[in-house]
């Protein structure tokens, strides 16, 4: 197969530009942000089950649980109120100021 026919056909609509990924401090931060209160919550709501249980097999149940949660649902929400956050910011940072 050529190489030309790989290639996607061109598009004449002009195409935003893609956000700028964040940097690796706040990806752990978010994720970080996300993690720490499903395993707070899930420690306090699972603890009494638990009690007996191995602390492995705790460990377990726990990120069965929590990660997907995480993964799923709270890190894509956390990333996109940041990246609405950036949006704004970088808009403000573009408008011009009045009495200048």
């Amino acid at each position: 197969m050529p190489p030309s026919a790989l290639q996607a056909p061109a598009s004449n609509t002009p195409t935003a530009a893609a956000p700028p990924m964040p940097s690796v401090h706040v990806r752990a931060f978010i994720t970080w942000l996300a993690i720490f209160p499903l395993v707070s919550i899930g420690m306090l709501a699972l603890g009494p089950l638990m009690d007996g249980w191995h602390p492995v097999l705790r460990a377990l149940l726990l990120t069965l649980l929590v990660v997907p949660a995480a993964v799923y649902f709270v890190v894509p929400k956390l990333f996109a109120g940041y990246g609405a956050l950036m949006k704004r910011r970088a808009r403000r940072a573009a408008r011009p100021t009045n009495g200048q």
